[in-house]
């Protein structure tokens, strides 16, 4: 009996122990289900912050082009009987160039002004020790102002055409371009030597807008003067039409391709007052065919020559540090143009800078859009005798950090000596205006 009645307290005693465990579990699941809920409501889950944000705010606005969207509808890519080659006609290029665009809306929204850059270099490499250091640099600059403006930009190293690997290159990369970028509207060739020196300057295509080819030239020297050098091939656009793809086959056909280049090339010599180099290079053929077609061409050409499309670098070099005072200036006067602000709105102040430089440039002149260093050949080290030494290099080379300074202000650095061009300096806060003040103060200025 007694050793019941201890059983049955025990047994009383544990059963009593188990509700009071059981209650305070039940008290700190409460609890706890309390504090998750809070904690849910006031920091919301990365799940939650996800669809609220969303991906489309996360990496800015949608993308403006559907680079994955091609419809299963036939196009002129579909036709057997296409090439990417000259001489090899294509028909109805403007209507199949705007079909596709059709089928591809995202890409005919502001398809009249896109333009694709395209450049190039030989497939071997340089034979000058820094010729690949010098286009990889050049190759740079063109990359940062396409980036700046949102161009596209096709850099080529392969010989398109087995006889136009020389001077005749571009003109068989734009034909292929042509067909391969139907969303273009421009193809703006540029030498592997060209260098851009106004990262600003945006090219006013609405002057153009009754034009097919746009090079830089000068009407007197061409029609009058009849010289070789009244153009500049190293930097032109063509329009994505059918009449540029027939112009490029017309042109193509004073090229080495022709069974009559002998003809040619002795028709030019002749013809142009001042070539002294004998072959019909791209340069040479095209001022010919506006002297002797210019009723059918003229009026499709336009020779620009209010900016610099393409500037010989000899008289450009000894101003830049004249250019950098000037900037610096205008940077001072004008805190709109030192202000910080994202690259990719940079463009927002060409309009600025062009006007300032127009009206404080008068003794030295504004500053070029393009600088082209014709004579210097880069790769080979083969430079026109008359350029002494490491002249072209050196210029090139401080010609591109003067353009770099443009594109690292962005960035928060600049060269603080265009000669030394891997030697950069962190920009203080409102500079240059900042500078001023510690001038003004007698405060030393060391970085």
């Amino acid at each position: 009996m007694s050793r019941a009645k201890a059983q049955t307290k025990q047994s009383s005693y544990i059963s009593r122990d188990s509700s009071r465990s059981y209650f305070l579990a039940v008290f700190v699941s409460m609890v706890l289900v309390f504090v998750i809920c809070s904690l849910t409501e006031t920091l919301p889950s990365f799940q939650n912050r996800i669809s609220t944000t969303g991906a489309d705010t996360c990496n800015g606005e949608p993308p403006a082009v559907n680079r994955t969207h091609d419809p299963k509808q036939a196009t002129f890519y579909d036709e057997p009987e296409l090439t990417y080659t000259l001489g090899k006609t294509i028909k109805d290029w403007d209507k199949k160039r705007k079909s596709w665009l059709n089928l591809h809306p995202s890409f005919a929204a502001g398809a009249d002004t896109r333009i694709l850059i395209v450049t190039g270099s030989q497939p071997s490499p340089c034979k000058n020790p820094i010729g690949d250091h010098l286009l990889l640099r050049c190759f740079k600059n063109k990359a940062d102002y396409s980036r700046i403006h949102g161009y596209d930009i096709f850099y080529n190293t392969a010989c398109l055409d087995p006889k136009l690997c020389n001077v005749w290159a571009k003109v068989a990369l734009i034909r292929a371009a042509m067909v391969a970028h139907p969303e273009a509207e421009w193809i703006w060739w540029m030498d592997s030597d060209a260098v851009f020196t106004d990262m600003y300057f945006k090219v006013p295509l609405q002057r153009y807008k009754q034009h097919n080819l746009v090079v830089p030239g000068w009407p007197d020297m061409v029609y009058e003067k009849k010289s070789w050098v009244s153009l500049n091939t190293g930097s032109f656009f063509t329009r994505n039409c059918q009449w540029s793809l027939d112009f490029l086959d017309v042109w193509a056909r004073m090229s080495p391709r022709s069974p009559d280049y002998k003809f040619w090339s002795e028709t030019l010599m002749s013809t142009l007052s001042d070539k002294m180099f004998p072959g019909a290079d791209e340069q040479s053929s095209l001022v010919y065919l506006l002297l002797t077609e210019k009723k059918k061409l003229g009026d499709k050409i336009y020779l620009e020559n209010q900016y610099d499309l393409s500037s010989y670098w000899v008289g450009v070099v000894g101003k830049l540090d004249k250019f950098t005072r000037t900037e610096a200036d205008a940077e001072k006067n004008l805190p709109l143009l030192r202000r910080r602000r994202a690259e990719v709105v940079s463009e927002s102040v060409g309009g600025v800078w062009e006007k300032y430089l127009e009206n404080n440039t008068a003794s030295e002149g504004k500053r070029p859009f393009i600088t082209h260093f014709t004579g210097c050949q880069p790769c080979s080290g083969n430079h026109d005798p008359s350029y002494v030494g490491n002249t072209c290099w050196d210029a090139m080379e401080r010609t591109l950090n003067y353009a770099d300074n443009q594109v690292l202000r962005n960035l928060g650095f600049v060269h603080r000596d265009i000669s030394r061009g891997s030697y950069v300096l962190p920009l203080a806060f409102d500079f240059p205006s900042e500078v001023l003040q510690r001038k003004k103060s007698g405060e030393e200025y060391n970085r």
